[in-house]
């Protein structure tokens, strides 16, 4: 997978993951695709460990893993985002 690739995979996911996680998420664009990008390595990860990373024809669940590594990345990362963001304001 080239690099630009993974960067428009990335940006769809982390926008798509949050879309589906409630309240307004903090973090920036850049960082959205960064986390996108880091949830469909773990989505693909899974994928292999359990064997269905490869079939024939669309592999929906891999991309539905891909999706869930998204959306939990995304989620923890808006957390640590927020409270980096909470504590350079104090200082």
């Amino acid at each position: 997978m080239s690099w630009l690739w993974a960067i428009i995979v990335g940006l769809v996911l982390g926008l798509i993951a949050k879309a589906i996680l409630p309240g307004k998420q903090q973090i920036p664009l850049w960082l959205t695709t960064v986390f996108g990008i880091l949830g469909s390595v773990l989505g693909n990860a899974v994928a292999t460990w359990i064997g269905v990373n490869d079939t024939k024809g669309i592999d929906w669940t891999r991309h539905l893993l891909q999706l869930i590594g998204a959306v939990a990345v995304v989620g923890v990362g808006d957390m640590l985002w927020a409270s980096l963001k909470g504590n350079r304001r104090r200082a």
